[in-house]
Order: structure tokens, then C-alpha cells, then sequence
């Protein structure tokens, strides 16, 4: 009884349209082969969910996924008995047992985690170079005194793109040349990897083996400036609380941000920065950009004043009254709005918009 009333009183909706996943996978598939495609599902699968979108992606052929932690990696674990599962983030001493009990591969990229799972495991994993990013990766230069040490091969042999977004950024061609570098001083049937999504659609195609594309596998728009080419995955919508009027000359929200330039009309919404909607995307007074805006009656509305922690507030004034009567819900998130749109007027990126969407939504899968 419990589940069903919280299902009825949510604030929000927020649908997953896990066809429209799969279908973005095989997109990128076709893409890319011969070379592998497999699926980053680190986050929670990027918000929308790890025991949904892994059995979805099984569904459509991927065989391989990454997570960023292990206990990602068991969740996944749990609905794909057979996959091939890589924990990308680093060796912790007091994870080593799990990858054993779990069949999960780690990626190492520190002298220190090597020695680590060569001495407690026997099982394949992943070698991570660093080519640029100083984050996680074994130095530039150790490459050729690591290959010759090594007392078996890894499973599999992989760096990451720093600016792939940008496909005339020089520093990509720098990358894809350091790692054929790389590549050299290993035996040429270890497979390789570099590919991230926007990897994905450089010209170059640095494919090789096995691509890893995350974020445009849930709509995300892998080429920024261009049309995008996946799916959207995510639809958000929130219930209408309220409806008021305020003179011209009155402020709205914490701080008076926004100040009404006349007569307006108001939609109070079930939405806040508890629930993962951004700080920034109210249009505020002297701001420069566009702030966000909602869909309501099929209006296009801007989001005005700052985002408050359970409620935010959207200029309604051109939306006609007999429309706004019988409107209950805001469209946040859809057809109409991508998550790269709302990240840029919100001052974000899609990858925090996707990953940050709250548990206080009702959340409805397509299958």
C-alpha cells in the first residue's frame, strides 16, 4: 500500500525509454564496427538506473560494461551473470576479495594496484596509460619497462580522450599518437581502447578494438554544435503547484533575483535543487544569457529567479488563461528540451543534468 501512494504523490515524472537506450547502442555499433561497443553504466547508469539499463543493453548485444566503483560493478553483476564487467576507478586494498567473488576485472593504472592484483588475483584485467588527462594512468615514458614486466598480458589496453567534443582540438591528434606509441611496446593481439563517446564521431576513427561510450548512450549529444544524433532517453515532467499574479516591479524568489518588468503571471513547480535541477537555470536580472526554460500547454516558459531547494518558478504571462487552466504538469525534459539544452542555459553540462535527477520523482520505464 506504501509503494502505491508514493507513486501517486510524487512531485514528478520521469521517464526512461530504455528502447530508445538500445536503440542509441546499436547506433553506435554499426558505427564503429568490427571494433567492439560496449557500455559505461558508472553513476547509476548515468541516472537512469543499473538493474534496468544493463538488462536492456544485454538485450540489444552488449557484452562488456564499465563502472566507475565496485559496488556498481556487483549491481551490474546482478543482472548480467555472463558479462564482462571492468571497475575503472582505481584498486582498493579491501575490494580485491570481491572482484574474485564477483568475476569482476580491474582497471589498474599504478605500480601499487598492479602489484596489488598480481599478488592476490589471476583473473584478466585492464592497463590504463596516461595520455593527457593526469588523472588516473601510469606515466608517460613507464610504457616499455611495464610491457617488458608484465608476466602475462592485460586483457585489455586503454587511455581516454580529454577533448574529443571538440574534433579540431590538436590535443586529440596528440593522444591518438601517444597511444599508437603506447601500443607498440605490447603484443599486437592485446586489445586496445581509447574511444569515449565523442570519440565516437571524430574522422579520424580511432576505434580500435573496443569503444566505451557513456553519455551518448542516454541521449546526451556527443557532437556539441551539431545536430545530435541519439535518441533521447530521459523525459521529465512536474506537477504545477500554483498559479499566481505579481505586479510589475516585484521580485521573485530568495535574494530578489528577478524582477518583473511587468504585470506577470506565474507557475509555482514542484522542483528543486533537491531533486537535481540546477542552480542557475532561472533567467535573473542583468544576466546576459538565456536561462532554461519549461513546456507548459505546449508554451515555451522561462524558468525566472533562483532555484530554490523543493520549488522553482516559470513565467507563464504569454501562455494563454484557457490553456494554463488545464495544465497540470511542466515538461522539464523531452523531445522538446535536451539535456545539452538545458545545460547551457543552465551554465552545466548534460552530464551532470542526467546524473544528478533526484529519487522523489515516480519513475516510469518504456521497454
Amino acid at each position: 500500500m506504501i509503494p502505491d501512494i508514493l507513486e501517486t504523490q510524487s512531485n514528478g515524472i520521469l521517464t526512461i525509454d530504455l528502447r530508445a537506450l538500445a536503440d542509441n547502442w546499436r547506433l553506435l555499433k554499426a558505427r564503429v564496427a568490427p571494433a567492439e561497443c560496449t557500455a559505461v553504466v558508472k553513476a547509476n547508469a548515468y541516472g537512469i538506473g543499473i538493474e534496468q539499463a544493463v538488462p536492456a543493453l544485454l538485450r540489444a548485444g552488449c557484452k562488456t560494461f564499465f563502472t566507475a566503483h565496485v559496488s556498481e560493478a556487483i549491481r551490474a553483476r546482478a543482472v548480467a551473470s555472463d558479462a564482462t564487467i571492468y571497475v575503472l576507478n582505481g584498486l582498493p586494498a579491501d575490494s580485491v576479495a570481491l572482484y574474485g567473488q564477483y568475476n569482476l576485472r580491474a582497471v589498474i593504472g599504478s605500480p601499487q594496484d598492479l602489484v596489488l592484483w598480481q599478488n592476490h588475483m589471476r583473473q584478466p584485467f585492464a592497463l590504463h596509460v596516461e595520455s593527457g588527462m593526469n588523472r588516473l594512468g601510469f606515466e608517460p615514458g613507464t610504457e616499455q619497462i611495464l610491457a617488458a614486466n608484465l608476466p602475462a598480458p592485460p586483457a585489455l589496453l586503454m587511455s581516454h580522450f580529454i577533448a574529443a567534443e571538440e574534433p579540431d582540438n590538436a590535443g586529440n591528434q596528440r593522444q591518438i599518437d601517444h597511444f599508437a606509441h603506447v601500443r607498440n611496446y605490447f603484443d599486437a593481439s592485446v586489445p586496445a581502447s581509447l574511444c569515449n563517446s565523442s570519440g565516437i564521431f571524430l574522422e579520424q576513427r580511432p576505434f580500435h578494438d573496443l569503444v566505451r561510450p557513456g553519455f551518448a548512450l542516454y541521449g546526451g549529444n556527443p557532437t556539441p554544435g551539431r545536430a545530435n544524433p541519439m535518441r533521447p532517453v530521459v523525459a521529465l515532467d512536474v506537477r504545477i503547484l500554483q498559479i499566481r499574479q505579481i505586479a510589475a516591479g516585484q521580485t521573485v524568489g530568495y535574494n530578489a533575483r528577478w524582477t518583473a518588468p511587468r504585470p506577470s503571471r506565474l507557475a509555482i513547480l514542484s522542483l528543486g535543487y533537491a531533486d537535481g535541477f540546477p542552480m542557475g537555470a532561472g533567467h535573473i536580472d542583468g544576466r546576459t544569457t538565456p536561462g532554461a526554460q519549461a513546456i507548459i500547454a505546449g508554451y515555451p516558459c522561462p524558468f525566472v529567479g533562483r532555484t530554490s531547494m523543493d520549488l522553482t518558478v516559470v513565467d507563464v504571462t504569454d501562455v494563454p488563461e484557457e490553456a494554463l487552466q488545464h495544465a497540470a504538469m511542466a515538461r522539464i525534459l523531452g523531445d522538446e528540451i535536451s539535456v545539452n539544452d538545458l545545460a547551457e542555459r543552465s551554465g552545466t553540462i548534460g552530464y551532470e543534468i542526467l546524473t544528478s535527477l533526484g529519487r522523489r520523482f515516480t519513475r516510469r520505464y518504456i521497454a
